[in-house]
């Protein structure tokens, strides 16, 4: 997917633009955003926003974006998008976040630790770019 100049970050992260009547789902706080204008005022209340993309994945008209934010406190969030296309614009995307965590004690004998390179798939702190 070629880079270009979006109006919104969403756009932006996910390389492609937003259907006018485009949906934005959050399961993690039960928020539904409806309509590219209403998401574009949602990101407004952002200041100060950090982010990366690590990689994009596209299969048919469903694309997947994994990425990295800061939201300005110094903590590093591991995010995924899932948006549906229609002629080449994403008409719901569903976005799942979370912050990096220890793992309990009892997991260390039962997991690997996962390599996370500054240059890989999440984009490190230091990598992020303003927004």
């Amino acid at each position: 997917m070629e880079e270009r100049a979006y109006q919104t970050r969403l756009e932006r992260i996910l390389g492609v633009p937003l259907a006018e009547s485009a949906v934005r789902q959050w399961p993690q706080s039960g928020e539904l955003i409806r309509g590219r204008s209403r998401i574009a005022d949602v990101e407004s209340y952002f200041v100060g926003l950090r982010l990366g993309v690590g990689r994009r994945h596209a299969c048919g008209d469903t694309l997947v974006v994994e990425w990295s934010t800061d939201y300005g406190d110094g903590r590093v969030y591991r995010n995924v998008s899932v948006a549906e296309l229609v002629a080449g614009e994403a008409v719901r995307v569903t976005d799942y976040w979370g912050e990096p965590f220890t793992p309990p004690e009892w997991r260390r004998s039962l997991s690997e630790r996962l390599e996370m390179p500054d240059n890989g798939v999440w984009p490190a702190a230091d990598t992020l770019t303003q927004d």
